[in-house]
């Protein structure tokens, strides 16, 4: 067997072997658990992905940088009236949306849920030998 053919022949053992971990790893349900949210926080989700929300802001890290992460907004602010003025005249390099008080509502009681599921970012993990992380949640029904 010449030299290409046995590089070519590894590499795609390679790429299969990195295919099948990630198939494994990324479509475990036991590592998520069962989260659920509310109708009107889905209706909100909606919201937030429907006007690029995620363009600028964070959930758990994941998301753009022009704005703050927003996973424990919701319980730092703690103030429904201002977060409705925000969404609605927005501040910096926020724009300023036109939501209706239902999608207010809506998108609060989103940013309420999220806050719920735990801390962001999670000094509390407890990080395993293994490589597998702990995190500390804010309540027991999103734990397995």
């Amino acid at each position: 067997m010449n030299t290409p053919l046995k590089y070519s022949a590894f590499l795609g053992i390679l790429l299969l072997l990195f295919l099948a971990y990630n198939t494994f790893l990324y479509t475990d349900e036991y590592a998520y658990g069962t989260i659920r949210l509310s109708k009107q926080a889905q209706q909100g989700e909606t919201l937030w992905l429907q006007n690029n929300c995620n363009s600028c802001h964070q959930l758990y890290g994941l998301g753009g940088y022009l704005g703050p992460d927003l996973t424990n907004e919701y319980s730092r602010i703690n103030n429904d009236k201002l977060l409705k003025a925000l969404f609605n005249s927005g501040i910096k390099a926020m724009p300023k949306f036109n939501f209706t008080e239902t999608e207010c509502t809506n998108l609060i009681q989103f940013l309420n849920e999220v806050d719920k599921t735990g801390y962001y970012p999670n000094s509390k993990a407890e990080v395993h030998a293994n490589g597998w992380v702990t995190l500390k949640y804010k309540r027991h029904g999103h734990e397995k």
